[in-house]
């Protein structure tokens, strides 16, 4: 459904991404993770358009999204990191607003945006400005809107920043729901537990490049460690974290002479 063909993209000269391609196909939750750097933002930026690649190109069901963007843009829903949303507006209003903006009608969005703020217990919120909700609710808001117009393609960065364990354990449902009805879903997260429980494949990036793209029972077995943070962590050459919290106590206990 989306393939990744040898992107290239640099700032001022320094590269960001080098040679990244994958495929994400009908069906499949695949994790994508990578150390702060490591250029799984700037990826997901060319994968939505916010971002042009310097080479390489982006196929989504086998046509370059480059040729009808508002066409593809149509076609994917987006969870971004930061929930950046018109803090003026209610909840249902910002439903509102990008159901417009995605098309559908007013008896629709009126119909969905009302149901999935129920389902999502923000109804006796979605008359209230944004401004009055947690970082949780907002998350959920953007949840809805990135369902509401049946996107074949879903991207989640960090989807479960702010929310409850009931509704991180709602929305680990929803990923296994959603796959089963053959929707392709990108899956970023630092918490990589939930990424072992819900992904088909994982993808491993850093210093731009990919590292590793198997399941993660695979990559688990192969590099014959514990778990997908083993792997990780190995992986990327993530530094001896007790090590450097270790000098950071001692730091704290230096007192003056």
């Amino acid at each position: 459904m989306l393939e990744l063909q040898h992107l290239y993209r640099s700032y001022r000269g320094i590269p960001a991404i080098e040679d990244v391609s994958f495929q994400v196909r009908a069906g499949e939750v695949v994790g994508f993770l990578g150390p702060n750097g490591a250029g799984k933002s700037t990826t997901v930026k060319i994968i939505t358009g916010m971002l042009r690649p310097n080479d390489g190109r982006v196929l989504f069901q086998g046509q370059d999204i480059a040729k009808d963007m508002v066409a593809f843009r149509a076609s994917f829903g987006y969870v971004p990191e930061e929930a950046y949303l018109y803090n003026y507006l209610s909840g249902l209003e910002y439903l509102q607003l990008v159901g417009r903006l995605r098309g559908l009608s007013e008896a629709l969005i009126e119909a969905k945006a009302t149901c999935l703020l129920k389902l999502l217990n923000l109804e006796s919120w979605q008359y209230s400005p944004i401004s009055t909700y947690s970082k949780g609710m907002r998350q959920r808001v953007l949840i809805a809107a990135a369902l509401l117009h049946d996107p074949k393609l879903l991207i989640f960065d960090e989807p479960l920043s702010g929310l409850d364990v009931v509704s991180g354990r709602l929305f680990k449902d929803l990923v296994e729901l959603l796959a089963a009805e053959g929707k392709a879903v990108i899956y970023i997260s630092h918490v990589l537990e939930i990424v072992e429980q819900v992904c088909n494949r994982v993808i491993v990036i850093a210093k731009g490049r990919i590292l590793a793209d198997a399941r993660p029972a695979d990559l688990v077995q192969l590099m014959s460690l514990p778990n997908l943070e083993s792997v990780f962590a190995q992986l990327v050459q993530q530094q001896d974290t007790h090590s450097i919290a270790r000098q950071m106590v001692e730091v704290m206990h230096i007192a003056d002479s």
